[in-house]
């Protein structure tokens, strides 16, 4: 930026002042009765700062205040306004206010130290040096000596009534500084070894939230790469959306070179939103891989909806891709020695593992266009042994079949080869039986199931027989044809095997015999019961 100002150097209370015009006007050759041209380029703060030095030589008052300290500063020094020049110059003064007001303060500090970095970066050390030193000084003092104002937006803080100070007061407004500054705040205040991690790891996710938004909420890609598609008018808003992208990449990658590296210094939540993040601004392959690492080593710790990582063609799509990885790397865990306390709490942890996976599979299953062959994939991704009942992924199965009507009855059994009848709680197995989505092998299965466990506890008065209206669906899916329905539907489908003879009538003498040996057992149960009655009847009389 440029300031042109013409000065005549009869006039005294500019030149008196600022060295570098007396300077100037001391190496022009020219008539002293004539105005002399002086152009001055590039003054650090640019007019505004330059009119704050003309009104102080003029005598004229002045207000100074954190926001307009720095370019004032600088420009006072740029026009070398000294007490070599001049007793009581306006670079002393601004020192002295430097000193005892800026630095003192919280917020004028910050304020300052943002200032001074985006006009002249790590160059002026005069003034960022002091500020960082006086921000980490006031960080590490004990919460209970903090006694000037902050800002804590915490939701629900400000309806609660406190007594204290909370340890993380300074996380929201040191957020308001440019990556490069934060950087500097914290590594000065890790480096001190007076905060745990966890403190450490609040200030990044504050400062992450506030300027990485999450794909998962704001729309992912579509704001970013859309305008690239667009014709040459769009060439300027394209130009803007890859700067944003590349400002974000520059803040992601540095955020995750600080997270400190103790169990518990950031939340496995974080951690793949960290990871969305990195996949919608195209995060380098090694900042991808360590939040993968990371989220799989705390991904107990996660929800369902943390693993919908949005493709960045397309922030409709997940890329189950890298949630597969994560799991990967959490499963990987399992081979290594470890002891007998850490073996029972990753115990604990696989058992959370399960149910939010199965969660993740539901929420996949309701896109339409997700292919099956990928959907048993992923259902398989949790070894056999890892899933101590089924309940998770036979709901998962059942809205992928209600999303998918049109799937074939060889793709219908092969999905539903994924259950475990054995481990389907009660209710859900109850449920299975009579869903229409479940094919008839599947339900004679169940109701085999249901025979095991009557016939296995001995006929005792605890557990009921089967149920007759199970025993009624079995034999309502033989006589409508329901196989013939799905042979249709298989006639219509990509995938064509080859049709085996007599396969329907073969299914309809399993659901017959299948009724007949539940009646059976119902019977049997029954004679159980007025044996037991007639026995206790003929005591009584003796």
């Amino acid at each position: 930026m440029s300031t042109i100002q013409s000065i005549n150097c009869t006039r005294f209370p500019l030149l008196l002042k600022c060295g570098l015009l007396q300077r100037l006007c001391s190496d022009t050759e020219a008539d002293e009765q004539l105005p002399v041209p002086v152009a001055l380029h590039d003054i650090p703060g640019g007019e505004e700062a330059f009119e704050i030095c003309a009104k102080f030589c003029y005598g004229i008052a002045i207000s100074i205040s954190a926001s307009n300290f720095v370019p004032a500063a600088l420009a006072a020094r740029f026009l070398r306004m000294t007490e070599h020049v001049a007793k009581g110059n306006l670079v002393s003064k601004l020192d002295t206010f430097f000193e005892s007001c800026v630095l003192h303060g919280w917020r004028d500090s910050i304020a300052a130290l943002q200032a001074a970095w985006r006009i002249s970066g790590w160059s002026e050390s005069r003034i960022v040096q002091p500020c960082v030193d006086s921000i980490v000084e006031k960080i590490l003092l004990p919460p209970s000596q903090v006694a000037w104002s902050y800002t804590y937006t915490r939701p629900g803080y400000a309806k609660r009534p406190h007594q204290s100070v909370p340890k993380d007061w300074w996380t929201e407004d040191i957020s308001e500084l440019d990556i490069e500054v934060f950087r500097s705040v914290v590594s000065t205040v890790r480096a001190t070894r007076m905060l745990p991690s966890p403190l450490i790891g609040e200030a990044l996710h504050v400062y992450a939230c506030k300027h990485l938004p999450d794909p998962l909420y704001t729309g992912g890609s579509a704001n970013g790469h859309a305008s690239q598609s667009q014709s040459s008018s769009f060439t300027a808003a394209a130009a803007a959306a890859e700067e944003a992208l590349a400002k974000q990449r520059r803040v992601l990658e540095t955020v995750v070179t600080m997270i400190p590296g103790d169990v518990g210094s950031v939340t496995g939540r974080f951690l793949l939103r960290l990871l969305r993040v990195a996949n919608y601004v195209g995060a380098s392959s090694s900042t991808r891989a360590q939040l993968i690492r990371q989220a799989g080593s705390q991904l107990d710790e996660a929800k369902a909806v943390d693993l919908l990582i949005p493709l960045p063609s397309d922030p409709q799509a997940y890329d189950v891709g890298a949630a597969e990885a994560v799991l990967e790397y959490f499963l990987a865990q399992f081979q290594r020695p470890a002891a007998p306390d850490e073996r029972r709490r990753m115990s604990v942890a696989m058992e959370k593992v399960v149910r939010i996976f199965d969660e993740y599979l539901k929420t996949i299953a309701l896109d339409s266009e997700f292919p099956i062959g990928k959907f048993i994939d992923l259902a398989e991704c949790l070894p056999g042994i890892a899933r101590s009942d089924h309940d998770g992924l036979y709901r998962a199965v059942d809205t992928y079949l209600k999303e998918h009507p049109d799937l074939s009855k060889a793709d219908r059994k092969r999905l539903c080869r994924l259950i475990d009848c054995r481990k389907l709680s009660p209710d859900e197995r109850a449920q299975a039986v009579s869903n229409d989505r479940m094919p008839l092998r599947t339900i004679v299965q169940l109701l085999f199931v249901e025979q095991e466990r009557t016939i296995g506890a001995g006929g005792s008065h605890s557990v009921a027989p089967p149920d007759r209206a199970s025993v009624d669906a079995v034999s309502r899916l033989a006589a409508t044809g329901r196989e013939d329905e799905a042979a249709a539907m298989d006639h219509r489908s990509d995938v064509h095997r080859p049709r085996r003879a007599g396969h329907e009538e073969r299914a309809q003498g399993e659901a017959a015999a299948m009724t007949r040996s539940l009646s059976a057992s119902t019977k049997t149960a029954a004679r159980k019961d007025r044996t037991v009655e007639e026995r206790g009847s003929r005591l009584r009389n003796k």
